[in-house]
């Protein structure tokens, strides 16, 4: 799918790409544009706090708009673009995914498989029994069998007479999708294109040889954990855990009594996710509340309400891996992003928990403009947004493999049809 964006100021817009991350937290906006010599530029950036989503799904219609408009204007002000399209993150704990199978006979005259068998088999993959109330988001090769030799990633060229393929299909809530559209198309937006988050990040903070030799995306949001496991360079397996960074923030709220935006800022300011880390184990004054006398806590305190909530989230994560039954297969080890991962501490627990090599994914990818802004895990998915968008603006085959419209599009098209 060539995306495209209309926008105000110099340059040519089928080169420029915007990605738009909705989290439960917070509402991300990159806008970035691909030069002639294949370069990336960061042109501008938006964020704004968010109060309308839990655990990745839509909760408040208007908060979620206001949410998406003052960080789309955020990044309009710092690049001179005017959006209009963006490429959208979706995640939440309906999204749910399997494996599935599809077969076709070649029928042309010199039995050579073109790119229309190929998009024909993966629509015959498409034909399973799925609830009323859900819809295909993704269909993701594992690998092509043409006449009983498998091992094939892309058979197009080949001669054959008999096209199989396994596939992981990615399958999401109808009305969660829904609320998502409707709070881009009233922030004054199109979507180009939805793209499952863990997909996304992994685009920003994986290397091709890592996704080859075996490796399990971990990102931590507010809202959600998600998961991506990858072997022989594609996407093995994917959950989406409805537990994640907010739940750490209540719990300090509740265990010292403090306000949420206090609890948020101890967090991220003095929180550990692992108490052997913490060296000096310094005094923290608490913002008094009603009048009240300031109170102190130790950090060490603090540290033993965050790690047991951090060790829960890394425990289920175990217990997914192992569920995939990928977990001999992980030689790279695990990439943790997200905010979550920004507690000190975290890689050293998940190293642990999960018995695994652990490094912080840092996203990358960019040559000039906002670079450093953007080299944050914070911006994982956002940043694989724009990546994914400008591989398809090379005319490279997407991801999903399902033609030039996008999953919004179909789905109103379904809607339409009723």
């Amino acid at each position: 799918m060539v995306l495209k964006n209309r926008h105000s100021g110099s340059g040519s817009s089928d080169n420029i790409v915007v990605g738009l991350d909705i989290g439960t937290t917070k509402v991300c906006v990159l806008i970035a544009a691909k030069e002639q010599d294949g370069r990336i530029n960061v042109l501008g950036i938006g964020k704004a706090e968010n109060e309308g989503m839990a655990r990745g799904t839509v909760t408040h219609i208007e908060k979620t708009v206001r949410a998406i408009q003052q960080a789309v204007q955020d990044a309009e002000r710092s690049s001179g673009i005017k959006v209009r399209a963006v490429n959208v993150g979706i995640a939440g704990d309906h999204i749910q995914s399997f494996q599935s199978r599809g077969v076709i006979a070649i029928s042309n005259p010199e039995n050579e498989i073109t790119k229309k068998d190929v998009e024909r088999l993966l629509q015959d993959t498409k034909r399973v029994a799925l609830p009323s109330d859900r819809r295909i988001i993704h269909v993701i090769p594992q690998e092509f069998i043409v006449d009983g030799q498998d091992g094939i990633n892309d058979p197009r060229g080949m001669a054959g007479v008999r096209m199989e393929a396994n596939v992981h299909i990615i399958t999401g809530g109808i009305t969660a999708v829904q609320n998502i559209y409707k709070c881009v198309e009233r922030a004054g937006l199109e979507i180009n294109d939805l793209v499952l988050e863990p997909l996304a990040s992994a685009y920003s903070v994986m290397s091709d040889e890592e996704k080859e030799v075996g490796i399990v995306l971990v990102d931590i949001g507010g809202g959600t954990t998600d998961i991506a496991i990858f072997e022989d360079r594609t996407i093995r397996h994917s959950a989406v855990l409805a537990i994640a960074g907010k739940k750490v923030t209540e719990d300090i709220r509740k265990g010292l009594g403090i306000l949420n935006d206090e609890a948020e800022r101890l967090k991220r300011e003095h929180g550990y996710a692992y108490l052997p880390e913490i060296v000096d184990d310094v005094q923290l004054t608490l913002r008094p509340i009603g009048g009240r006398d300031a109170a102190q806590i130790s950090r060490t305190l603090l540290g033993q309400i965050i790690q047991p909530r951090m060790e829960e989230i890394l425990e289920i994560v175990a217990l997914e891996i192992k569920r995939s039954g990928y977990s001999r297969h992980l030689h790279s080890g695990v990439i943790l992003t997200g905010g979550g991962s920004l507690i000190k501490g975290t890689a050293a627990l998940a190293r642990e928990v999960l018995g695994m090599p652990v490094k912080i994914g840092i996203p990358s990818g960019f040559s000039g403009g906002f670079v450093n802004e953007v080299e944050n895990p914070i911006y994982s998915t956002c940043v694989g947004l724009v990546l994914h968008g400008m591989k398809n603006i090379g005319g490279t085959i997407g991801p999903d493999l399902e033609g030039k419209r996008s999953f919004f599009r179909r789905i109103i098209d379904w809607f339409e049809e009723l």
